[in-house]
């Protein structure tokens, strides 16, 4: 979608300079969904400079989220994403998020949205990895991207209108990216991980395709929503749990119930959230409405990882003051969970043919992106922060 479109679509009074913030870090165009399954929608053509509120129907949507209301990043994400959908079209299409559990369980979003239940959902895709290994991609992969070079992947890599075919033939349901919390933490541990026997039958909450690694690592795995993480660590139903990091961690206690927090988490180097919409809802919406929704996507993705980035270092060092004990994984751990999901991903690939051939392009993308931030980024990076006294 060209910008001066875009603009044409979305201003009115002050929202088209909003809408010039939120471009402003893009190349030459808001991302957007890919025309086949957007059903060729663009924005509006006309020349007025102004989207006349009297000609766009008044809609209200209810939004099934997976997080509970006092992660104010994840559920907050979803809260300033509907607030911006709604600011950006005068208040004429609202969008109600709900806490994980409201309209749906915090792991059932998908299904709710796919079957029309709900017209829409904020979620992670590698809670549906059970569906198809594709949906990992989604999120994050296991030694994949950063949150820098998942979008880069998303939004300029082609990774996300390959998405979107499969959403929209697989789940009647199409998707934006509409947040990432960066880097992960490695999760909380009752007792100290030394090396792979250690993780031999452990209890472990932890979803997606890392899951599926830590499984084959001797891992019992288990996936529970954020929200009843906290008891089932504290009952000894679970050894070790993983959420997001510290902010988030901190709020739901696991503190207080785990003693050692690992780092890094390698199966979560970028996740992206998203938002996924209803495809048949999605195709009701007026041109100007489906802008909306882009954009404030795009936002929520760039304001979620900037309130991690911002938040995370200070709820750390609270952790490390409540008695908390870092841990930093052993080489044979890393070693071995990273020949251990790649192993898996060829798995996968001889048993789906969309993940191969998605597998196949990002794995290539990763490549050159890799080797571009190893030798730039990389080597400011190394030098920086070498100057750093540990905390």
């Amino acid at each position: 979608m060209e910008r001066r479109k875009l603009l044409t679509a979305l201003a009115q009074g002050g929202i088209a300079a909003t809408a010039v913030g939120v471009i402003g870090g893009c190349n030459s165009s808001t991302p957007t969904a890919n025309n086949s399954t957007a059903n060729d929608s663009t924005a509006s053509n006309s020349t007025d400079n102004t989207v006349s509120s009297g000609s766009l129907p008044s809609l209200e949507w209810q939004m099934a989220t997976s997080w509970p209301t006092s992660l104010d990043t994840l559920f907050g994400g979803a809260k300033l994403f509907a607030d911006r959908v709604s600011a950006m079209t005068g208040g004429k299409f609202k969008i109600t998020a709900r806490a994980a559990g409201e309209l749906a369980p915090g792991l059932e979003v998908l299904n709710v949205v796919s079957q029309g239940a709900v017209p829409c959902g904020h979620t992670a895709s590698y809670y549906y990895v059970g569906k198809s290994p594709v949906m990992g991609f989604g999120s994050s992969l296991p030694f994949g991207f950063n949150a820098q070079q998942q979008n880069a992947w998303l939004y300029e890599g082609g990774g996300l209108k390959r998405l979107q075919d499969i959403y929209a033939s697989k789940f009647n349901a199409i998707q934006f990216p509409a947040g990432n919390t960066g880097a992960q933490m490695g999760g909380w541990f009752r007792k100290e991980i030394s090396s792979v026997n250690d993780l031999q039958g452990l209890k472990m909450r932890i979803p997606g395709l890392g899951g599926q690694v830590m499984g084959k690592l001797g891992v019992t795995v288990q996936t529970l929503p954020g929200g009843e993480i906290f008891q089932a660590l504290q009952t000894g139903a679970i050894d070790a749990a993983e959420w997001v990091g510290p902010y988030d961690d901190e709020k739901l206690g696991l503190n207080k119930v785990a003693q050692f927090y690992y780092y890094p988490g390698w199966w979560e180097p970028g996740t992206t959230l998203e938002v996924q919409i209803n495809l048949n809802e999605w195709k009701k919406l007026p041109p100007e409405y489906q802008a909306a929704i882009q954009t404030a996507a795009y936002e929520a993705n760039m304001t979620i990882l900037s309130r991690y980035e911002s938040q995370n270092n200070e709820a750390l060092q609270r952790l490390i003051q409540s008695g908390v004990q870092l841990r930093q994984y052993s080489d044979e751990i890393m070693k071995a969970a990273e020949q251990a999901s790649f192993a898996l991903y060829d798995e996968f690939a001889n048993q789906d043919v969309d993940f191969k051939s998605i597998l196949a392009e990002w794995k290539q993308f990763r490549d050159r992106v890799y080797a571009w931030n190893k030798l730039n980024e990389g080597s400011f990076e190394r030098f920086t922060y070498a100057q750093i006294a540990p905390s």
